[in-house]
């Protein structure tokens, strides 16, 4: 039976609207969808991807745009079109059930579902034609929908073993405190992994893999792994140096398709850009170093100028910038050798030689910029600056990239803590500001009447409920700027956050499930209901709980938030072999049993005070956290200052309930940090 037209004309999401001429009947997920699917008997195509995914736009020319795979569609299939980035949870629930089938995940993401949601079968990208070993996408529509009609009963075989495998993962497996030695050794493990040669994880493609590298450096920190630093250092050297890295406009792409770092999937992400500004100014606060610093304001630079989106009363900021321009993937950040000397002329050859610019060029007769030459003296690097702006004032003219100008809640909160912390570090006043600006704007313009942050707004209009990492993302984002300003406002937003979690997304035995007790549109049953502890490009949402928890106990000494922390912990803990793929629940667990607070003591308007507090904000140890007091703070008697003289300047590190003695120098207070 055919069905009414598509159905992307309304939607919000810039991705769906991407597909709202496309002749395929679209649906966007939601209950009426799938009652529609029910109600018809038919089995549902699901079509997952983001606005920036190179390949989704290749799979949508191929396929959803011919008018004969449209048919074969709208004869056969409900299809229901989702932007993974505004809807996280149902992205996670059938990418999942691809990796049940033992296949390895990316987007777009084709999975096919019976008529109730439980998925059967799936890929990713399938080709128009049969080639590199895969089915014509007409021969899997072809032979599912034959299947559908004839062989119902392996069809719902399949569905039964997935939707049990689903409900395994979607299990918190519950154990006592997360030992020393299991952090150990999923540190080693995740070491081992390294590439000590070209930095990052091993081979290709090459992913930042942040959570695992701010981990890693947290162990090095705290004298866990003396090769954590290393590894982050290599890293982040080599990002920024590659071709990953937008030498012109600044940011970082999403990955690299090589071991090298030179041939990006030039798409850029904000929940990227905000870990790698995070781990810039974690390592630059170690050992300061002028690449990293050009890096970090180019990251700055960006969001500044391309990724601002206006919401009443501020900003915020944008989702990602796409891959491709006028069609092609990647000629808005390519050079031939030709325009680069047209452009600077005297100047080239020095530029040319620094940025790897050949006549040849070094991807498909094409340059990607990247760094090949060490720093100069600095009349040579001031040249270098100069070619780079001229360079890209010239590539403004060019058509450029799509942006998708949603705002996500999650996403804006890793780059307001992100800023804060970077403001510290790199003298960056305005950075704070910045991180000001739209926190308050995320806060007025997606916060619940019940206290709850939404997950998306756009042109106006909340679109997206809010999840989990919404929460633990703002959350933490608040009490970033609470050890930044000492605004206690931020500090009752973060508390005020963590119980909004308990209330909607607790699970009552120590986890949070990724979406609200309300939600009505997740299939499957409340044994599906995901808890998701695993990181992937963005920290878990109950790994940023646990910080929060964490950092909370550290900050307020108050018992209540070290108990949620020490039983989220606890409900993922009953298996070891799992904790490698979580860094950031690890990072949190080491977190609240070493880490500690610097306490600066003295009046608002004392100098001295401001000054040990620009070194304690710039501290390169993420297990510390900052909190500043006076004569007036109230501390709960469960905090181990409570009772310490606060009308001097100085400051003391506590760590385990203890207090040291204080210090009074900025360079005697470097020397308690780092020691």
């Amino acid at each position: 039976m055919a069905q009414s037209g598509n159905q992307l004309r309304q939607a919000r999401s810039p991705y769906l609207l991407q597909h709202a001429d496309n002749p395929v009947a679209w649906r966007p997920w939601g209950e009426a969808a799938l009652a529609e699917a029910r109600v018809s008997g038919r089995p549902i195509l699901l079509s997952i991807g983001y606005a920036a995914c190179h390949w989704c736009h290749v799979m949508a020319h191929e396929s959803f745009e011919d008018p004969a795979i449209a048919a074969l569609i709208n004869q056969a299939f409900v299809a229901i079109k989702v932007d993974r980035e505004e809807r996280p949870d149902i992205d996670h629930l059938y990418m999942q059930a691809l990796h049940a089938m033992g296949e390895q995940g990316g987007w777009p993401l084709t999975m096919f579902l019976t008529s109730d949601g439980a998925p059967f079968w799936g890929g990713t990208y399938f080709p128009p034609e049969p080639r590199w070993g895969k089915p014509s996408f007409r021969q899997v529509l072809e032979a599912l929908a034959r299947a559908w009609e004839q062989d119902r009963a392996a069809i719902a075989k399949s569905a039964a073993s997935l939707t049990g495998a689903l409900a395994a993962m979607a299990r918190a497996h519950p154990g006592g405190a997360i030992a020393p030695d299991a952090i150990a050794r999923a540190t080693d493990r995740l070491l081992a992994a390294c590439d000590p040669i070209e930095g990052g994880l091993r081979g290709a493609p090459k992913f930042p893999n942040a959570p695992i590298f701010r981990f890693l450096w947290q162990q090095g920190m705290i004298g866990n792994a003396a090769n954590g630093i290393a590894a982050v250092t290599l890293l982040l050297k080599k990002l920024a140096a590659g071709g990953i890295h937008d030498h012109l406009g600044g940011g970082f792409a999403r990955y690299a398709t090589d071991a090298i770092w030179l041939v990006p999937h030039f798409e850029k992400m904000l929940y990227d850009n905000a870990q790698i500004l995070d781990l810039l100014s974690l390592a630059a606060a170690r050992a300061p170093d002028p690449l990293l610093a050009e890096a970090a304001s180019g990251i700055a630079a960006w969001l500044a100028r391309d990724m601002r989106v206006a919401l009443p009363g501020g900003h915020a900021f944008a989702a990602s910038e796409d891959a491709d321009s006028e069609g092609e993937e990647g000629k808005f950040y390519v050079w031939r050798e030709a325009e680069i000397d047209a452009v600077l002329g005297a100047e080239s050859p020095a530029f040319k030689a620094a940025y790897d610019v050949t006549a040849d060029g070094n991807w498909e007769g094409h340059t990607i910029l990247r760094r090949v030459t060490a720093r100069g003296s600095e009349e040579d690097e001031a040249l270098l600056a100069r070619a780079r702006e001229r360079l890209r004032a010239h590539r403004a003219r060019r058509i450029r990239p799509g942006r998708d100008d949603k705002v996500l809640a999650d996403w804006n909160g890793l780059m307001i803590a992100a800023l804060a912390g970077a403001s510290a570090v790199f003298h960056q006043p305005a950075w704070l500001t910045e991180a000001e600006t739209t926190y308050r704007a995320i806060m007025t313009n997606l916060a619940d009447h019940d206290g709850r942050v939404a997950h998306a707004w756009r042109a106006g209009e909340v679109f997206a409920a809010g999840l989990l990492d919404d929460q633990a993302a703002m959350a933490r984002a608040a009490l970033a700027l609470f050890e930044a300003t000492g605004d206690p406002a931020y500090r009752a937003d973060a508390e005020r956050l963590a119980e909004v979690a308990l209330h909607w997304f607790g699970d009552g035995a120590g986890a949070y499930y990724a979406t609200a007790a309300d939600a009505t549109d997740i299939p499957l049953g409340a044994d599906i209901r995901p808890r998701i502890v695993a990181d992937n490009a963005t920290p878990s949402g109950n790994g940023l709980m646990a910080e929060v928890f964490a950092r909370l106990y550290h900050l307020t000494g108050a018992a209540l938030w070290r108990e949620r922390a020490e039983a989220l912990l606890a409900a993922f803990s009953g298996r070891e072999e799992m904790l490698q793929a979580c860094p950031t629940l690890l990072a949190a667990a080491t977190l609240l049993a070493e880490g500690g607070t610097i306490i600066v003591t003295g009046r608002p308007d004392d100098p001295a005070r401001a000054a040990l507090l620009n070194v304690a904000r710039a501290n390169p140890d993420p297990t510390l956290s900052v909190l500043a007091i006076g004569p007036e703070t109230a501390l709960s008697p469960d905090h181990p200052a409570f009772g310490k003289a606060a009308d001097k300047a100085a400051a003391m590190l506590c760590r385990r309930q203890t207090c040291g003695l204080p210090v009074t120098t900025p360079a005697a207070l470097v020397a308690l940090i780092t020691g």
